[in-house]
């Protein structure tokens, strides 16, 4: 199970990395094995659509099972498929880097991390150290 007090300080501490490398205001999601959201931030500045993204990559990780890093490749090599998954997610299917999968230390889907704000990797950089920082496993999938 992930907890809200894991979630919390997965957010805190990707706000944090994101303001080590000096990144524009962030945003980020942390959604349960269910997909329901457990804990969130924005920073000041963050623009529009960002929440949305956060949470669309946290999901698209859960819903097919892998990193949004795996979904990119996947994309790329099926681009039919993917747009079919777009409309059946309606429009909640966001295949680049920054949704990262949380794995119990006994490697069981316990959630998703979704991090929005600046470039794809440097948003998985984020999502990655936020989860490390409670001890999980993050699985961002590999390309």
């Amino acid at each position: 199970m992930l907890s809200l007090s894991d979630a919390s300080r997965v957010v805190d501490e990707a706000l944090k990395t994101a303001r080590e490398m000096s990144l524009p205001p962030m945003t980020v999601a942390v959604l349960d094995v269910r997909g329901c959201l457990v804990s969130f931030k924005m920073e000041d500045g963050s623009s529009l659509l960002r929440e949305q993204i956060a949470r669309a990559k946290a999901w698209s990780a859960l819903g097919m099972g892998m990193g949004t890093r795996t979904l990119m490749s996947r994309a790329a090599h099926h681009p039919a498929f993917f747009a079919a998954l777009s409309s059946l997610a309606e429009g909640s299917m966001v295949p680049v880097p920054g949704g990262v999968l949380v794995r119990s230390q006994e490697g069981f889907v316990i959630g998703a991390v979704g991090v929005s704000g600046d470039l794809p990797d440097k948003d998985e950089a984020c999502a990655l150290a936020g989860i490390r920082s409670v001890n999980l496993v993050a699985d961002p999938g590999a390309a």
